[in-house]
């Protein structure tokens, strides 16, 4: 399931608790599905919002118009019911979504009065985006051209979508309800650009499954227009409470068990024993594996259920081939203790094969000679001298050309098979450049590390902050935070990225040395329109400090200099003239902070920052121009990093209104 976005776009299903917009910029449709067609159109909404200055918001209706218009058709068959919409849309830079009830009063009115009183009167429109056959109003006798015909009256722009598009959209949606009518279940996510999904509610059936050694969720579907696949056998993917599990579902009429006629619905979800009766379930629809079949005895059906876990299992097995696409890169200083202690547990990071490579940064001590000696099979690569985090990962990166690179700290323990669940999700969210884990503190296991903690976040003055970690501060894991979530940025402490992304934006910045530079590579991705998130279902263990302590001037000189580089080279201009200055003079302010402490190296640390800061300013701005041009290169939608910095101070909610954990903050 995509994460939950921390972009807030806004529902609204009650036109009488609309607010008063500001100018928009509207498109409208049923957008059932929100297929590869609706995607086109969706972008070009976030784009052109972006460009102009709008307010994006998207009119869509509920019940679907047909069903009301034409009450005894019960042919109708959506591919998406209205929550299964509303989570979709949250993939994009949506800033509302407005789902106005059908009525047959509201289809009775008038073409001008939809225009004026309904458009125009809630909305407030700059720019309308609708297709060109659109019809609306009474009879569906209102259409483009009167649409048009009120723009200068209104107000608004009408730009339309062409011919071939509308029929694109149409041949699209036609297409996937026959592939999956008809078991095409790959072709179906092809064009839907993501697995086909059934959400649900668990109500005891038969019990049939349990007696077999198969015991199954029987799911009920909230709306019986919501569309059904062909009978089979599916291998799927399972959420429940935010955990994935893996599984296999059947859809059919049972022809085995006698008595048996309605169709039903029902998953055996693997390594799973809890009741959950009445609770929610989502599966996502990954693998047609064969056709509903009658047995004549149980015995048989048993041994044909048996073959059915197999084959899910195999197809789970070899979803990324017998080997993972992915290299985990490390990068080390000096670090062979840590080394002996965390290379055992890397080798246990997937179920599947993978590529291991260190890349050292000309240490000094003995753990070249250790990795070649313990490890001959993990590559080794040595380099003339010490580059920082940065370039070290930049040189050391360079011949890499795995689909995916992880970026993993040397003092990192990480658990068993905690990269499938964050390779399964980049998978299946194209739009998604970086994923992290969970990030437990190695010292104590209870509590979130400083290091990214449970994703990495940004206030409107770039500062960053976690969720389970503010300033110096972290909680205590006690699940409060465990759906997967869209953040501003990941830690390099355990971060994976798609790896041609990673050399076409440039890879990090080396005037960082150390710290931050992730931050700023992932303000670059967030630019670019990709998406990074956290999947707490995989977690990881840091010691943190290992390399610099968390209280060293440099550390603290590297973090303050490296947040004022990242916010001169990513914030637009003009949001960058006045956060700028407002950002020095709190960094002033921690300055005297720490001097009045007693603590004259951080003062003199933060000092130094600035100082250095003003020397770099030109390079900064050839860097900005730079960076601007890569980012050109790769874009595939509207910048995400506007909407996910949180307007908040996170100085002023921590320091001065005393909140301290994540879920305390006012955002």
């Amino acid at each position: 399931m995509p994460p939950k976005s921390s972009i807030k776009m806004r529902v609204y299903k009650d036109l009488s608790s609309l607010p008063k917009f500001e100018k928009t910029i509207i498109t409208i449709g049923s957008f059932d599905g929100i297929h590869t067609g609706h995607q086109k159109i969706l972008r070009r909404v976030e784009e052109l919002a972006e460009r102009e200055q709008l307010t994006s918001l998207v009119l869509t209706f509920n019940p679907h118009p047909r069903s009301v218009v034409y009450p005894d058709d019960d042919s109708l068959r959506l591919l998406t019911t209205l929550d299964e919409k509303i989570e979709l849309f949250q993939d994009f830079n949506i800033d509302n979504l407005v789902i106005a009830p059908f009525t047959l009063a509201f289809a009775q009115i008038s073409p001008e009065a939809y225009i004026q009183d309904f458009l125009i009167n809630y909305f407030n429109p700059a720019i309308i985006v609708i297709g060109y056959d659109h019809k609306f109003g009474q009879k569906r006798m209102g259409d483009i051209k009167l649409m048009k015909s009120y723009s200068e009256k209104g107000g608004f722009e009408v730009i339309e979508i062409p011919k071939h598009e509308i029929k694109e959209i149409a041949i699209s949606s036609t297409t996937i309800r026959t592939a999956l009518s008809e078991g095409q279940l790959d072709k179906a996510n092809t064009l839907l650009s993501r697995p086909y999904r059934l959400s649900g509610t668990v109500v005891e059936g038969r019990k049939m499954g349990r007696e077999l050694g198969f015991p199954t969720a029987n799911i009920k579907l909230p709306d019986k227009t919501k569309l059904i696949p062909a009978d089979g056998i599916y291998a799927c993917q399972v959420y429940h409470e935010d955990q994935r599990y893996r599984g296999m579902m059947y859809i059919g009429d049972l022809p085995s068990i006698e008595g048996t006629h309605a169709k039903v619905i029902e998953v055996n979800i693997f390594r799973f024993d809890k009741e959950i009766y009445g609770e929610q379930i989502t599966l996502e629809l990954l693998k047609f594996l064969r056709e509903d079949e009658a047995f004549t005895t149980m015995a048989a059906l048993k041994q044909q259920l048996e073959s059915d876990k197999q084959s899910s299992l195999f197809y789970f097995d070899h979803l990324y081939g017998n080997r993972l696409d992915l290299t985990i890169a490390i990068l080390n200083y000096n670090s062979e203790d840590f080394l002996e202690m965390f290379l055992p547990s890397v080798c246990f990071s997937s179920e599947s094969d993978f590529e291991t490579l260190i890349i050292d940064n000309a240490s000094t001590d003995g753990s070249e000679a250790m990795v070649k000696e313990m490890y001959p099979e993990i590559a080794f690569i040595k380099l003339e001298e010490n580059h920082g985090f940065a370039e070290g990962y930049n040189k050391g990166l360079k011949e890499v050309k795995t689909k995916y690179v992880v970026l993993l700290n040397s003092d990192v323990q990480v658990t068993a098979n905690w990269l499938d669940p964050l390779v399964e999700f980049l998978e299946t969210r194209p739009k998604y450049g970086a994923v992290m884990p969970k990030i437990l503190s190695y010292e104590n296991i209870e509590s979130f590390e400083y290091a990214g903690a449970n994703g990495g976040h940004m206030d409107g003055l770039a500062y960053p902050y976690c969720r389970g970690r503010i300033f110096d501060t972290t909680e205590r894991d006690e699940g409060q935070y465990e759906e997967v979530q869209d953040v501003f940025w990941a830690s390099g402490a355990a971060l994976v990225m798609r790896t041609e992304l990673y050399h076409q934006l440039g890879g990090m910045d080396a005037s960082y040395f150390a710290h931050q530079e992730e931050i700023d590579l992932c303000w670059r991705l967030l630019r670019s329109g990709y998406g990074v998130a956290v999947v707490p279902a995989s977690k990881v263990y840091h010691v943190g400090g290992g390399t610099l302590s968390y209280d060293s001037p440099k550390k603290l000189y590297l973090n303050f200099r490296n947040s004022l580089y990242s916010m001169t080279k990513n914030l637009r201009i003009r949001e960058l003239f006045w956060k700028l200055p407002l950002r020095l003079i709190l960094d002033g302010i921690a300055g005297i902070k720490y001097l009045i402490s007693g603590k004259p190296s951080l003062a003199w640390a933060i000092l130094k920052s600035h100082l250095r800061y003003y020397l770099e300013i030109p390079a900064l701005i050839s860097r900005r121009k730079e960076f601007k041009k890569k980012i050109s290169a790769v874009k595939i939608g509207a910048r995400r990093d506007t909407a996910l910095m949180k307007p908040l101070s996170i100085v002023q909610q921590y320091f001065l209104s005393g909140h301290k954990k994540y879920s305390d903050l006012k955002l």
